[in-house]
C-alpha cells in the first residue's frame, strides 16, 4: 500500500516548469511587441490594422493565457505557503480562480471583439 499525504501541493517540478514556460512565452511576446513598436508607424490606424491580424490576436491570447497560468501558480503557492486555516485558504483559492476565469472571459471579449 502506498502511503500518500492528503495535504500539501507536491507539484514542485510541474510548477517550476509551468512558471518557466509561461515566463518565456510572455518574454517572447514582449520582445516581439517592442520590435513592432519601432517597426510600425505610431498612428492609431496602423496599430489598429496591426492588432486586427489573426496571428497577432492568437499570439496575444496565448500570452494572456500564459499570464493567467503564471499568476495562478504563483498565487496558489502563496496561499498554500502563508495561509494556514483551511477554510480561509480554500476561499482565497476559489476567489482567485473566479477572478482569473473572469479575466480570461474579458480578455476574449477584448482581443476578439466578441460582444
Amino acid at each position: 500500500m502506498v502511503d500518500r499525504k492528503l495535504a500539501g501541493a507536491h507539484y514542485g517540478l510541474r510548477d517550476w516548469a509551468m512558471q518557466r514556460v509561461t515566463a518565456v512565452i510572455m518574454l517572447v511576446y514582449t520582445v516581439a511587441l517592442i520590435v513592432f513598436l519601432f517597426a510600425i508607424p505610431s498612428g492609431y490606424a496602423e496599430w489598429q490594422a496591426f492588432f486586427s491580424q489573426v496571428w497577432v490576436k492568437v499570439l496575444t491570447q496565448v500570452t494572456f493565457v500564459a499570464l493567467l497560468l503564471h499568476a495562478w501558480v504563483g498565487i496558489r503557492d502563496l496561499w498554500m505557503d502563508y495561509i494556514k486555516p483551511f477554510g480561509l485558504r480554500l476561499f482565497l483559492q476559489t476567489a482567485t480562480i473566479v477572478w482569473l476565469v473572469a479575466c480570461m472571459v474579458y480578455s476574449v471579449k477584448v482581443i476578439w471583439g466578441i460582444v
